[in-house]
């Protein structure tokens, strides 16, 4: 239970009290992340079909700031800070880890977080009222498998609160977490498994570009993920 609390504590804004965890707590919440994603989604379909009632861009901006509101930005923020770090770095591993130190933001990352609004936006006002319900709480519940197989294939960037996390991923638990969500796509919309793709090739963008994952490199992955499954769902309907 704490190991959960812990996930949620990280994932969502929601008001839940403070815990004494231990290193052990710490790993084990990235297990419990997707269920936390089942949070965000929860809150995510109900604030869309309730502003659906009024209009279809009602229900896609309501959406869109539960989404932004539940996640504190958290993953927006490391969105924003990955863009800077591989635009203004010049491809140059060394100079990395200062940017994603910098707790500014520069033109790179406020460019990729307002496409990301954008691209949620209307995602959204596409998918509201057309793909079943189940099938937009599914959408951060894929996208939080990404860090337990992220932590898995990828060497860490740096020691952080992502490599805390990072150290309780094993294959059970990410086979586990693959296989509901083949079960959902299953009962749900098959398209939810291009997820799957989406976390290899942001996997294979961090290796190459990066060097590694970092709990900058969680949260845009997230994100990138979110947006890829959304699309999918809304082309493949």
């Amino acid at each position: 239970m704490t190991a959960l609390l812990l996930a949620l504590q990280l994932l969502t804004r929601l008001p839940l009290p403070r815990l004494a965890a231990s290193d052990r707590d710490m790993a084990r919440a990235i297990g419990w992340f997707p269920l936390a994603g089942a949070v965000v989604g929860l809150c995510v379909s109900v604030a869309g079909h309730a502003g659906l009632g009024h209009d279809p861009w009602a229900g896609a901006l309501a959406a869109l700031l539960v989404w932004v509101a539940i996640t504190g930005a958290l993953h927006l923020d490391g969105l924003g800070d990955i863009a800077d770090a591989a635009g203004a770095a010049h491809g140059d591993r060394t100079k990395i880890s200062a940017v994603l130190a910098d707790p500014h933001i520069g033109s790179f990352g406020v460019t990729a977080i307002g496409l990301q609004l954008i691209a949620k936006l209307v995602l959204l006002r596409l998918a509201v009222g057309t793909i079943p319900p189940a099938a937009l709480i599914a959408v951060p519940v894929a996208a939080r498998i990404g860090p337990v197989l992220w932590a898995l294939i990828l060497p860490p960037l740096h020691q952080g609160m992502g490599t805390r996390f990072g150290a309780g991923a094993n294959r059970v638990v990410c086979l586990i977490w693959m296989g509901l969500l083949g079960v959902g796509a299953w009962w749900i919309d098959a398209a939810l498994l291009l997820a799957v793709p989406a976390m290899l090739i942001w996997a294979l963008w961090v290796h190459r570009r990066i060097g590694g994952i970092s709990g900058d490199g969680h949260g845009a992955g997230i994100e990138l993920v979110e947006t890829a499954t959304l699309v999918a769902l809304v082309l493949l309907q």
